[in-house]
């Protein structure tokens, strides 16, 4: 075999690992998480596994199109650095997918929380008088009301 396809077994058994450790460290620790978002296990966990299938889809789905080089692999060294830059990408798009997911997760627990909240924030009445002063006495002609 030549050093392309030893860089695209090695590219192949690290992209992989790295995306099983990091599904199985989101779904274990984005449990929780996800249970006060939703504040129901059952849904929480639904959507945990839904989220660790979505993410395995793109994540793996992405490491097998950007495999190709097109280019030639002459030695050892061109290898490990075509290598480094496709794992590099594989662990940017990792790190994307969470941030999105947080994102959304999060924008959607206040959305639920404002819809929880018992009572409205109540609108402005009046100006308030300045804190450790007297009150500035009104002028001549009060403002009417």
């Amino acid at each position: 075999m030549d050093v392309k396809v030893w860089m695209y077994l090695a590219y192949l058994t690290v992209s992989i690992g790295l995306t099983i450790w990091v599904a199985r460290a989101l779904s274990r620790n984005g449990l929780v998480f996800l249970q006060d978002v939703f504040a129901d296990s059952r849904l929480a966990e639904a959507v945990n596994s839904l989220l660790v299938v979505g993410f395995y889809l793109l994540n793996l789905g992405y490491v097998t199109v950007a495999m190709k080089e097109s280019g030639s692999v002459g030695d050892a060294s061109q290898a490990l650095e075509q290598l480094s830059m496709k794992v590099g990408f594989v662990l940017l798009v990792l790190g994307a997918l969470h941030f999105f997911n947080v994102f959304a997760l999060g924008r959607y627990r206040r959305g639920r929380l404002r819809q929880q909240a018992t009572h409205p924030p109540l609108p402005p009445v009046g100006m308030l008088p300045p804190q450790g002063g007297p009150v500035p006495a009104a002028g001549p002609n009060p403002p009417a009301r």
